[in-house]
């Protein structure tokens, strides 16, 4: 009788130790074993093929708009770490002139915050950005760099104005979710 309540004791223990291993609730993880990266993303996003585009992009099967993408790129250096690229605030600013908003893009970028932080080995930039869109609408993108095997990965987490407030502290959980190796 005793080993019995033991058993199933331990099948309990087990099964509430899955729960600890999930991304986060409302939250999926997408992995990339081939290019070396992952990330959580919220429920009820899909993947999109884009040609000569980003790496991957997924976004909200409703408000479409709503999406997150990896850009992978090579550095010319493979043994060039992000602190020698430059700091967060000089990689956002970068990031920002060269991808959120390139010149004749009629878009403006604006760079609200640049941090960085490590997880595991890796040196990781979290940026956030108020982005001005041509057509007047405001946007607010997240992006998380990394470097990992000679190669700067951008994640970018966007959303419009009108749903930063609702979305914002998901997409922040996708942003901080995101690992290279």
């Amino acid at each position: 009788m005793f080993k019995r309540i033991l058993a199933i004791a331990l099948v309990c223990f087990s099964l509430s130790l899955t729960g600890c291993v999930s991304v986060g609730v409302g939250l999926n993880s997408f992995v990339d074993t081939a290019d070396g990266y992952e990330f959580a993303y919220p429920n009820g996003w899909t993947q999109v093929s884009v040609s000569n585009g980003p790496d991957t992009v997924l976004h909200d099967m409703i408000e479409q708009s709503e999406n997150v993408s990896v850009v992978i790129n090579p550095i010319s250096n493979p043994s060039q770490t992000l602190s020698d690229i430059g700091s967060p605030t000089e990689v956002g600013y970068t990031l920002s002139k060269k991808a959120i908003a390139p010149e004749g893009s009629g878009r403006t970028a604006e760079l609200i915050s640049a941090e960085s932080y490590t997880k595991g080995s890796n040196l990781y930039y979290w940026l956030e950005y108020a982005v001005q869109l041509p057509n007047d609408q405001k946007r607010h993108d997240f992006a998380s760099v990394a470097i990992s095997r000679g190669k700067l990965f951008t994640l970018n987490v966007s959303t419009t104005e009108k749903r930063w407030q609702k979305a914002h502290q998901l997409l922040e959980q996708v942003v901080q979710s995101f690992n290279v190796y």
